[in-house]
C-alpha cells in the first residue's frame, strides 16, 4: 500500500480530486465521460504538470475493450455503463445519450499504479468491479468508500459480505446530502489541514475524518434498515408518491431522502 496515494474512481469535474491534492496526496483519477475528463484536466492542470495527478479517460469495465457509456444530459453525475441504471434515470425524467469510450479492467489499473491508501469509488452501478479487483492483493487500501444501494437489501448484504471478505471491519454510513455542510477538522487527521468547502455532489471527508463514529457491521446494517424503510416511504417510487395526499405531504414537509456512502476501514497491517 502506498500511504500517499489515493485512487479516485469517478472524478466528475475534479471536486474530490482537488481536495485530496490540497491535502498533499498523489492521485490517480478515473473519468469515463470525455467532457468531464477535459473539465477536470483544465481545473487541475497545475497538479498534472507537477506530476502529482494522473487522469485516465476510461470506464472501469470487466474487459479492456470499448464499452457503451450512457452520458446523462440533465444530471452529469448519473453517467453510467449500466443500461439498467440508464433506464432508471430515464424513469426519473432525465435523458441520456450513448457514446463509446475505452474500457479498462480495474485489476490492470491497480497493477500499473499500485494499492492506494484510500480508494474512493462512485461510478453509478459499477462500484463493486473496483472492490472485487482487490481480492488477489495481499495488501488492501486502508480505507474505501462507495455509494451503497438503497433499493435491494440482498445487494447491500452482498456489499458488506465482500468488504468483510477483504478484511474491512469498521464502517460509517454517510448521508451525502450533508457533504456541503462538512468542515475539515483542525488539526487534520488525514494529510494536512486545508479549509476546504465541499461542492454539491462531492464525496467529502474520508478516512479518520469522515463524519460519525466507526461501527461494526451489525450496527451499520441497523442504520441501513432505517434508510431502506425511509426510502420505501419517501424515495423515488416510494409509497408516499403514489397517492395525492402523500405527494402533498412531501411537497409541504420536503423529507430529505438523499443517498448514502459506505466508508470502510481495515486495521493497520
Amino acid at each position: 500500500m502506498q500511504d500517499d496515494l489515493i485512487i479516485d474512481v469517478g472524478v466528475h469535474r475534479g471536486e474530490d480530486t482537488e481536495f485530496y491534492l490540497e491535502k498533499g496526496f498523489r492521485v490517480v483519477g478515473i473519468e469515463a465521460y470525455p467532457p468531464l475528463y477535459e473539465a477536470a484536466q483544465s481545473r487541475l492542470r497545475r497538479y498534472i504538470d507537477g506530476g502529482r495527478l494522473t487522469l485516465l479517460n476510461v470506464a472501469v469495465s470487466p474487459t479492456t475493450s470499448p464499452v457503451i457509456f450512457y452520458a446523462n444530459l440533465d444530471v452529469s453525475q448519473f453517467g453510467t455503463t449500466s443500461r439498467d441504471w440508464a433506464r432508471r434515470n430515464e424513469r426519473w425524467g432525465t435523458r441520456s445519450i450513448e457514446i463509446t469510450v475505452p474500457g479498462r479492467r480495474f485489476e490492470e489499473i491497480l497493477g500499473e499504479f499500485g494499492i492506494p491508501y484510500y480508494l474512493k469509488v462512485d461510478i453509478e452501478g459499477a462500484d463493486l468491479l473496483c472492490v472485487k479487483a482487490l481480492k488477489p492483493y495481499r495488501n488492501k487500501p486502508r480505507f474505501i468508500s462507495l455509494e451503497s444501494t438503497k433499493t435491494s437489501w440482498d445487494e447491500l448484504l452482498g456489499e458488506f459480505a465482500l468488504l468483510r471478505e477483504l478484511g474491512y471491519d469498521r464502517f460509517k454510513v454517510v448521508q451525502q446530502q450533508d457533504v456541503p455542510l462538512q468542515t475539515c477538522p483542525c488539526p487534520a487527521r488525514e494529510g494536512r489541514y486545508v479549509p476546504h468547502r465541499f461542492e454539491e455532489g462531492a464525496t467529502g471527508l474520508f478516512g479518520e475524518e469522515a463524519p460519525g463514529e466507526w461501527l461494526d457491521e451489525a450496527e451499520a446494517l441497523k442504520i441501513y434498515r432505517r434508510v431502506f424503510w425511509y426510502y420505501r416511504k419517501f424515495g423515488d417510487g416510494g409509497s408516499m408518491k403514489k397517492c395525492r395526499v402523500g405527494r402533498a405531504f412531501m411537497r409541504l414537509l420536503g423529507p430529505r431522502v438523499g443517498w448514502y456512502d459506505t466508508h470502510a476501514a481495515r486495521q493497520k497491517s
